[in-house]
This record gives structure tokens, sequence and C-alpha cells, in this order.
């Protein structure tokens, strides 16, 4: 068995009108950025917020009457089972959805929303999994794998037909990959479409399972990253074969190149996306002299992202870009330091967040304080008028964070 483009034609099909043929539009803020032409697929547009649905609605449109009556099962804890509880909901289907217990509560919630029997099992994902397959067997129910089926494959390829007619003049796909299932029905119809295109595949550091298949490596994988969509220890057995045929080749990216694009996408395009979906510009960014000048299609897969994760990349950012500075200062000891320190700021453009003023835990003499202030400021440069104003004024002052 193997995928065509009529396969990904025929899911096309049956996708039509079914879920949303989502814009693929350049972005000239990023094109200029990053050296080469730059088009955004918004698949976090979709009703659940990710391409997800296109795989599972593939696989579910094509059952048969008395597989439809049994009802399908479903292991994920994020996009892949809210894509299949909601279509198997709005065609009267029963989904049961296996996630490990410790799957965040608004993505449990979210899941039983529309309408799915949520199963809570097992400590890890593995647990989960082979507790689903059990479930399956017994019940006799039809297994909607995430990515290691053609039929979901197929599905998600559907995105490479759309981005191909929304703009034809793409010569590079960049697309990330977990279990394969995204990259190989991209790869597969957009070879076929226009052969002499480039697919990349992108892979996180902390999971470089198709990295390793694709460069004879064997790097181990880690506990955890932000791109949780993409954290997959083991690809498909129908996937890898399929990168390997039709994939250029695979990237990889850091955690703080995918907060970096996290970052960009809602400075710059005002869209959330979460760590899977951010990591085509990742690499983009990260490895600007392989895509120079090219017309470079990337997939914003998603945008489930965690409301306190995206407020503390934000932070994060902010720190990184010099407009959140923590600023330690050595004062006399004396009624209204503090005052003087706070009015001082004020007139320097500097907007005070915290402040935090230290004589028990110091290692100045009894006579001095030490006063830490976290500033919003402008950047780098202006942190550096601050600090030199500062200590033109007789205050020991430093950045510290």
């Amino acid at each position: 068995m193997t995928l065509a483009l009529a396969d990904i034609r025929a899911a096309a099909e049956r996708l039509h009108g079914q879920v949303l043929d989502t814009p693929c539009v350049p972005s000239r803020t990023l094109s200029a950025i990053a050296g080469c032409e730059v088009f955004l697929k918004f698949e976090n547009l979709q009703f659940t917020a990710s391409f997800k649905e296109r795989g599972a609605l593939n696989k579910i449109a094509q059952l048969s009457d008395t597989e439809r009556a049994r009802g399908v099962l479903a292991v994920s804890a994020g996009n892949h089972a809210q894509g299949v509880a909601y279509h198997a909901q709005r065609l009267g289907i029963p989904a049961t959805i296996v996630m490990p217990r410790f799957a965040p509560a608004v993505k449990v919630e979210r899941t039983r929303g529309f309408g799915a029997t949520v199963v809570l099992e097992g400590d890890t994902f593995d647990d989960a999994r082979a507790h689903g397959l059990r479930l399956a067997q017994e019940r006799g129910l039809t297994l909607v794998h995430p990515y290691d089926d053609l039929d979901v494959a197929a599905g998600q390829g559907t995105l490479a037909l759309e981005m191909l007619a929304q703009q034809p003049s793409l010569d590079t796909l960049v697309v990330a990959i977990g279990g394969g299932g995204m990259i190989g029905g991209i790869a597969t119809a957009a070879k076929s479409l226009k052969p002499g295109m480039q697919v990349i595949g992108v892979q996180t550091e902390r999971f470089p399972a198709v990295w390793n298949a694709v460069h004879d490596q064997q790097r181990d994988s880690a506990q955890a990253t932000i791109a949780d969509g993409i954290g997959v220890k083991v690809p498909g057995v129908l996937t890898v074969p399929l990168i390997k045929q039709h994939v250029d080749d695979v990237l990889l990216v850091g955690e703080d190149d995918i907060e970096q694009a996290i970052l960009m996408l809602l400075e710059i395009e005002k869209t959330v996306v979460e760590g899977a979906g951010a990591v085509g510009l990742a690499a983009l960014m990260k490895h600007r002299a392989r895509f120079a000048g090219r017309k470079v299609g990337l997939v914003l897969s998603g945008g489930n992202i965690e409301p306190l994760v995206l407020a503390e990349i934000i932070q994060r950012g902010m720190v990184k870009s010099g407009r959140l500075a923590r600023l330690r200062m050595d004062v006399r000891d004396v009624p209204g330091a503090l005052a003087d320190v706070a009015t001082l700021l004020g007139k320097l453009g500097a907007n005070i967040d915290e402040v935090q003023h230290q004589r028990a835990f110091s290692s100045l003499s009894v006579e001095r304080a030490e006063i830490e202030v976290v500033v919003h400021t402008r950047g780098v440069a202006h942190i550096e008028e601050i600090l030199a104003a500062m200590r033109g004024q007789g205050y020991r002052a430093e950045r510290i964070g």
C-alpha cells in the first residue's frame, strides 16, 4: 500500500465544504526579515484550530454503516482528539477518546464538549495508547490513528492541493514532522503536481526521530518540548517511507527558535500558533541561507496553546528584546531613597512593573540598601541610557536580567 495523488484528490472531494479552505497569503514583513518570499497557510483558523480535522474526517467519512454504528476510537491528548470528536459528532458517530491522565483539563473538557466519551488512562502516552488499542479491539471500534494511516495522510495532503491552487508560484514547502502524516501527504501531493518543488521537514531538537531516520543518526529524544504536537518518539511505519521518497531534507530547531517564531507570528501577523505550528518559521529564521530568494509556503498547523504558556513566552520575549528588564541599584538607606529612584526612572521613560527593596538579604554595609526593579523599556539601547543616567546621578546601577 502506498499513497498517490488520486487518493489525495478523492480526500479533497470528501472534505469539500466540511473543513475550511484556509487562506494562504504572503507576509511582506516576514519576507523582508527572512530574505525569501514567505506565504502562510492559516490552519489555526479551522474550527478546532488545527489541520488534524482533515485526516480525521477523511478516515471517518469512508466508514461502512456497520463501522459508523459501532463508533470510532482515537488516542490523543491534543488536536487529533478534538478533530475526531468534532467530525464524529457532526456525522452522528459515537467517539471514544483515550487520553493519558496528565492531559490538560482544558483539552479534556473541550473534547467532551464535542460529545466524545473521554477515557483517562495511564501515566504516559504509551500507556494510554496500549489501553486504547485493547479497548478498540474489545468493543469493535474503528481506530483513527493520528498519523500512521494512509487515509489520514491523504486528508492532510489536501493542504498541498489548496496551497498550490492559491499560490502556484511556490517552489518550497516547509512542514512540521511529528509522526509524519502531514508531511507524508503534503509531499506526495506537491511532488506529483510540481516535481521540482522542494519539501523540507522540521523537527525539534528534542524529538528528532525522523531526522535520525533520514540522516542515519541516533540522537535521543527528550521528555518534553514546547512543540508538544510533534513530540513523537516513534514515527509512523507507513509515513517514514513516504518521507524518504518525497521529502528533500529534514531540519532541526531548538526551543528558543520556536519561542521566537511564536512571538514573531503574534506580533507581526497578529495570529496565535502553538509550538508545532511555529516550527516552519523557526526553521526559516535559523537556516536562512537555505531558503534565500525562494518562494516558501509555511503551514501554521495549529493554534491550541495554553494561555499561561503563551503569556510566559511573551514575557521571555520581552526580556530578550530588552523591553522588560530587571535592574539593581545600591542606594543610601535613608527616607525617600526609594521614591527618588522611582521618580528618576519615570523621568527616564521607564515604567516600573515590580520593586524589591532589600535590607536584611544583602551583602551591603548596614547604611546602604539594595533596590531591584523590573521595568518596561523601549529596548536595549533605552536600558543603556537609563543605566548611564542613573550612574550619572551617583547610583551604582546594573542590569541583572
